[in-house]
């Protein structure tokens, strides 16, 4: 797949994501907020955001991932471009040791709260509790493995 160059970005309402995935197959998520004044309020997400003018998408994605837990992302891997109604969103995967990863009391910057997910626990919430529309992509990717 070609990488995303920082023009295309641009010119379009953008936004990047992250599958961090561990050795047992879990997926990582945060509970946004409950305020009333974001979008998708009290929902699970992905970790990711915005992407800003003259910007690339993995750019991004290394910033956010700064800015919301203090992770520094090397080399994260293009999993997919997707076309939602509301913007093209550039997912990125990762995989983590969970030890380590978890060893570190990571800090969460926006939301409540991160949690590791398995393949049957995300079958099971409710298709409305994942936000931007990232429940069937998760299904994806966890079926690939």
């Amino acid at each position: 797949m070609k990488r995303p160059d920082t023009e295309e970005a641009a010119t379009r309402k953008s936004g990047t994501s992250i599958i961090f995935f561990n050795e047992r197959g879990e997926i990582l998520l945060f509970l946004r907020d409950d305020k009333d004044s974001i979008p998708y309020p009290d929902c699970w997400d992905l970790l990711g955001g915005r992407v800003k003018p003259q910007e690339s998408p993995r750019d991004c994605i290394e910033r956010e991932m700064k800015e919301e837990i203090e992770y520094f992302l090397e080399k994260p891997e293009l999993y997919k471009e997707s076309d939602f109604d509301d913007r093209k969103e550039f997912t990125y995967w990762k995989e983590v040791n969970k030890a380590a990863f978890d060893a570190y009391n990571r800090p969460l910057h926006e939301g409540q709260r991160l949690q590791w997910f398995s393949k049957d626990e995300i079958e099971r919430l409710p298709p409305e509790s994942i936000a931007f529309g990232f429940r069937e992509l998760l299904l994806e990717f966890l079926n690939s493995l």
